[in-house]
């Protein structure tokens, strides 16, 4: 091998800079210690994260997984400089993916990729991604950071995670529990979560961000209110005794999109949306795109982020129980026979 070239490229040179990586590792770390539970036996540094799975805990468990991103959310959080917010929607996509089958939420993975590797930037991000970690009740075992020059600009970024939990296979819930005559409740969104930012970008252009535009808030804090984590209320609920038969949770496609994955094919649901006023973003959205009614319903949330199948002899316990938990729940429709036509039956207006 010939001697190297101390005249030669370096990593630096190509844009990627090794000691604002070696600088980032103390400042994430004090974030992913807030998110550490007792099964965790690894730390920050390694190569994989070590998670001591409590057996005795369980009779016959089965692992559920999940992945998901923040979508080009990302954007509007680069745009306006607050980033210790779409940490939380990264974790809040997956544990309430996870929580619907019934499971508990165990730990989680992030991965975040930027175009220039600041070490503050980075510990603002990775504090939200713990925040969430933390509202979960989830420990943050892993991650990683990866400088991509040249292919991100050098203030973009971009996330995505993976979590796991764990639910008894006699308690999964899903499709086969549902029965005709069940009742629908709704848990409040928080605003419009992580879904739909294409849409939203659109509309909104380059209007100042820091502006209200009519909303009760600057644009850019109403846009980039975090998704609300539904872990804790939903764990509380099923550890209530009350007979829940399936969970979904509303993501990309709405109401009309996502209800029907936790219906059997012989089942249809009616929604009457006259239970609750859509929150204002959304109109506020609908009116300036302009966007029809139909094309609300099929991408956005419209207020409402999870959805309880439950007994009729229940429901009433299911929404008291909730809303003593400080969640937002109501009535929103119930489940019939499918008419072999539309799954979901949006029953009202949409003012």
């Amino acid at each position: 091998m010939t001697a190297p070239d101390p005249d030669g490229l370096s990593y630096a040179d190509a844009g990627v800079d090794l000691d604002a990586a070696e600088a980032s590792v103390p400042l994430v770390s004090r974030h992913v210690e807030r998110t550490r539970r007792p099964e965790v036996l690894s730390s920050i540094g390694g190569f994989g994260g070590l998670f001591a799975f409590d057996q005795g805990r369980w009779t016959d468990p089965v692992l559920v997984s999940g992945t998901d991103g923040v979508g080009t959310k990302v954007d509007l959080a680069r745009r306006s400089g607050v980033l210790d917010t779409v940490g939380i929607d990264l974790v809040a996509m997956v544990v309430d993916d996870l929580v619907v089958t019934g499971a508990e939420p165990l730990f989680f993975n992030d991965y975040l990729s930027v175009g220039r590797l600041d070490p503050d930037r980075v510990a603002a991000l990775v504090a939200g991604i713990a925040e969430g970690c933390v509202q979960a009740s989830c420990a943050l075992v892993g991650g990683e950071t990866a400088e991509h020059p040249g292919l991100l600009g050098p203030d973009e970024f971009d996330l995505a995670g993976f979590g796991v939990g764990v639910v008894e296979r006699d308690a999964i819930l899903g499709p086969d529990r549902v029965r005709d005559g069940d009742v629908l409740v709704a848990l409040a969104s928080s605003g419009l979560h992580s879904n739909g930012y294409s849409l939203v970008r659109r509309i909104v252009g380059d209007l100042d961000l820091d502006a209200t535009h009519g909303l009760v808030a600057p644009l850019g804090e109403v846009l980039l209110t975090p998704t609300r984590i539904h872990v804790p209320a939903v764990l509380d609920l099923l550890g209530a005794g009350v007979d829940v038969h399936a969970l979904c949770h509303v993501t990309g496609g709405g109401l009309v999109g996502n209800v029907p994955r936790v219906l059997p094919d012989h089942l249809a649901a009616t929604i009457d949306v006259t239970t609750w006023e859509r929150p204002d973003v959304f109109r506020w959205l609908a009116e300036r795109g302009p966007v029809a009614p139909d094309e609300m319903w099929r991408t956005f949330n419209n207020g409402v982020g999870m959805v309880a199948v439950v007994a009729d002899a229940d429901a009433d316990a299911v929404v008291d129980r909730l809303a003593a938990g400080g969640t937002d729940a109501w009535v929103l429709g119930r489940v019939r026979p499918t008419d072999d036509h539309a799954r979901v039956v949006l029953d009202g207006p949409w003012t």
